[in-house]
């Protein structure tokens, strides 16, 4: 497995541009094409007055809306060119964020998104389109920091191990990160031993085998944490100086919507390196 298209959110945000230099790095360094999104929200808008004071106002809105997107885009284009990148693509959609990115996010291999930053306003927004993205896109979800440089060395990885469906599914769909590592730690918690030891182990043990038939030399171990799973997920990382954190993204129903869990909402909040989630 290979990614060979890679999808970048371009907005308004002050991290849009960090986010697509993490982007272009992450595409020359794999060779692969990459496509910067810019919606504009505008279908989210209700019908604009065809005459009158206010109609010419709504007009204003909608042009300014559109051509923040085109200059997101060409700064993007700009961007793209100055790294020498051989395959890119902008696009202005006139769809919300959310609703974007999850369709386009279907025909790429790897979304990459910013952490919503708790201190700004619109930040509830912001974590609404991270949920919808990782639970709905059907494809891994890379999310990087709001503070700092982020950037994705992906030299010391560290993978959270469940037994599940979403932690398989992190795990394959990280090979291509985790090939280029130079270290690779899966770690299973035993929340309050729940567990034998020796049966989260050998679980364990068969996760090593894989990942060395894929070419990635791992290792595994068994810890016990009473804090919680994201918490220790944390702590561990930064125990080991790990720069890139893989995790399957746990979701259910609650009243018709789908929420993610207590430790994928922990992650995303209180991340402090780049986290690759998948679904």
């Amino acid at each position: 497995m290979t990614y060979r298209s890679l999808l970048v959110l371009l907005d308004q945000d002050p991290r849009s541009d960090t986010r697509t230099q993490v982007a272009v790095q992450l595409a020359r360094a794999l060779d692969c094409h990459l496509a910067g999104l810019a919606p504009t929200g505008l279908l989210e808008v209700p019908a604009m007055p065809e005459a009158g004071a206010f109609g010419d106002l709504a007009a204003m809105a909608w042009d300014a809306l559109r051509q923040q997107a085109r200059k997101a885009a060409d700064r993007f284009g700009d961007a793209c060119r100055l790294a020498g990148l051989k395959s890119f693509e902008a696009v202005v959609d006139e769809a919300d964020k959310a609703a974007s990115l999850v369709r386009h996010a279907h025909c790429s291999d790897l979304t990459i998104l910013t952490q919503a930053d708790p201190q700004s306003p619109g930040h509830r927004q912001v974590q609404e389109v991270v949920e919808q993205v990782v639970l709905h896109s059907a494809r891994p979800t890379l999310l990087l920091p709001h503070v700092g440089t982020p950037g994705i060395n992906g030299r010391r990885v560290l993978a959270a191990w469940d037994d599940s469906r979403e932690a398989a599914r992190a795990l394959s769909d990280a090979l291509p990160l985790l090939r280029r590592a130079e270290q690779v730690q899966v770690v299973g918690w035993n929340e309050e031993r729940h567990e034998p030891d020796a049966l989260l182990q050998s679980r364990l043990d068969a996760v090593q085998r894989w990942l060395a038939w894929q070419g990635v030399p791992a290792e595994v171990r068994v810890e016990t944490t009473t804090i919680g799973v994201g918490d220790a997920l944390l702590s561990r990382a930064c125990d080991v100086g790990a720069d890139l954190i893989v995790m399957g993204a746990y979701g259910h129903h609650r009243l018709a919507e789908r929420i993610l869990g207590g430790a994928t909402l922990r992650l995303l909040g209180s991340m402090t390196v780049p986290v690759l989630m998948s679904h």
